[in-house]
């Protein structure tokens, strides 16, 4: 494996931005900026009533409300992308899940950046809350999978990690036509 030997040019708890000298196949060169991102998990949780469980939540980049799924990075390297779900899940809507299916992986940004998220489906949940981080204030919004596909259609569900993690859900939990 290669050594990132990328310099650190801003860091906060959430991410960093690096700098490196970049070389092309072609042999010229350049100095690309990228941001250094956690793993992280995003869950298309599912109650009792087939109702999918989005969050609304304000997210201050976009100056605005979002409709999303839960969603968050993972605690280090010790941790598993399965119990980074199972504590989101808890965090975000007070819900973990007795099952957990893994639906799809894979890198959201990297033309400038390494953020690499894991897609879960949560079923079978039971009341078990986890305290929410600080600066969440979340509101969990039930709705039927028809609606949800209705919200991506409308653009009420702008958050492409949400509108592909339904969309997989949908996929999975249609019955298979013989």
């Amino acid at each position: 494996m290669k050594k990132n030997t990328a310099a650190i040019v801003y860091q906060c708890k959430i991410f960093d931005v690096r700098e490196e000298d970049v070389q092309f196949p072609n042999g010229k060169s350049t100095r690309q900026s990228w941001i250094n991102h956690n793993p992280t998990v995003a869950i298309v949780p599912v109650n009792d009533q087939n109702e999918l469980l989005l969050i609304k939540q304000y997210r201050a980049a976009v100056k605005q409300d979002l409709l999303e799924i839960p969603a968050g990075s993972l605690d280090g390297s010790e941790e598993s992308p399965a119990v980074c779900a199972q504590r989101e899940l808890a965090e975000e809507t007070g819900f973990q899940p007795k099952t957990l299916v893994k639906l799809f992986e894979g890198y959201l940004l990297p033309g400038y950046c390494n953020e690499y998220m894991h897609f879960f489906l949560a079923k079978d949940l039971v009341y078990a809350p986890l305290q929410p981080d600080d600066d969440e204030f979340i509101e969990t919004v039930p709705v039927s999978l028809p609606q949800a596909r209705t919200l991506i259609e409308q653009g009420d569900i702008i958050d492409a990690k949400t509108a592909l993690g339904i969309l997989l859900a949908e996929k999975y939990l249609q019955p298979h036509n013989a």
